[in-house]
């Protein structure tokens, strides 16, 4: 049974415990040494590791060390850059009379996934908007196997089991919520958009069936899920006989949410929906990342920087 969690890695100034491997690789450092970099992970969190000076031999081993395995590490915990860093002494797979369980090191959304993709099924299937409705509910259905499992990210908000659907959902419920206080917003295209504004994510990360993501695949790297996003619905969008407008209005929400050139949107929102599924959007993953660092935070003190947002360190009340 696993006993030390991520987020107690503060507590410690060295630990012999078992991690699920995220990513991993052979680099060579500034010293011109080999280094095994991998990034490690349980249900609480994850921490980058490093065992320096690889030696020859050694590597042959290190190299079939693959993501999603889990591994019992020896190591000292150290701060490097504002951030806890294990420095590897011994790494080795698991192996069955280790006795660890997959469930410590696999992070959930907190929702069963068939409820969760029930509430977005049931919205899309109360859509009045009949071309909007059989958009989304095409949609939902082709991908439902995937939408049961999958990370909404390979790194930082939601990257964990079924997290697309929880992202969703509470995208939703918010979105719904906002529509009953302005009441000028049409609520089945802010719900269309919010279905459907990152669905192409499914295919621009890679993942398994455990919701562990390896990185991007090679279309995810070259377009992102914007851009593919938009090249599926445009494609959808004729086959189904959706109207020009409502298909472009669709395409310019998945393409303008990210908001900024930088965080990879060429355009900002030209409506009202739009520019509230942004919003939606950088609240849910914002809060998410704020709730997330908190669990390991003593009530009264600072988190330590969190880069996604903005290197803020995040206070947790006194309860």
């Amino acid at each position: 049974m696993k006993q030390i969690f991520v987020n107690e890695l503060i507590k410690n100034d060295e630990i012999t415990d078992f991690f699920m491997v995220k990513s991993c690789s052979i680099r060579v450092g500034s010293n011109h040494k080999q280094y095994f970099d991998v990034m490690l992970g349980d249900k609480t969190g994850e921490v980058s590791g490093k065992k320096w000076d690889v030696q020859e031999e050694e590597q042959i081993r290190l190299k079939k060390i693959r993501e999603g395995e889990i591994v019992r590490v020896k190591a000292q915990v150290i701060e490097w850059q504002n951030a806890k860093q294990l420095r590897i002494q011994r790494i080795r797979p698991a192996v069955e009379s280790d006795g660890v369980r997959i469930n410590d090191f696999i992070k959930s959304a907190p929702e069963k996934p068939e409820d969760m993709y029930r509430y977005i099924y049931d919205v899309a299937d109360k859509l009045e908007d009949s071309d909007l409705r059989k958009l989304c509910l095409r949609v939902l259905t082709d991908n439902k196997d995937k939408l049961r499992y999958y990370p909404a990210a390979s790194r930082n908000h939601h990257a964990m089991f079924a997290g697309l659907l929880y992202h969703t959902k509470r995208m939703l419920m918010n979105g719904i919520g906002v529509c009953s206080v302005y009441t000028e917003l049409d609520r089945d295209l802010l719900c269309a958009g919010v279905i459907l504004h990152d669905i192409e994510k499914i295919n621009e990360i890679m993942s398994d069936e455990t919701g562990v993501s390896p990185g991007y695949s090679v279309e995810g790297q070259f377009l992102g899920h914007l851009v593919m996003g938009v090249k599926y619905i445009d494609k959808l969008a004729e086959e189904l006989g959706v109207p020009e407008e409502k298909k472009l209005m669709i395409e310019q929400m998945i393409l303008s949410h990210h908001y900024h050139p930088e965080f990879g949107s060429p355009v900002r929102p030209l409506f009202p929906e739009g520019e509230v599924l942004h919003f939606l959007d950088i609240m849910d993953a914002r809060l998410f990342d704020m709730f997330d660092v908190l669990s390991s935070v003593d009530p009264g003190r600072f988190s330590e920087k969190v880069w996604t947002l903005d290197n803020r360190r995040i206070y947790k009340r006194n309860d």
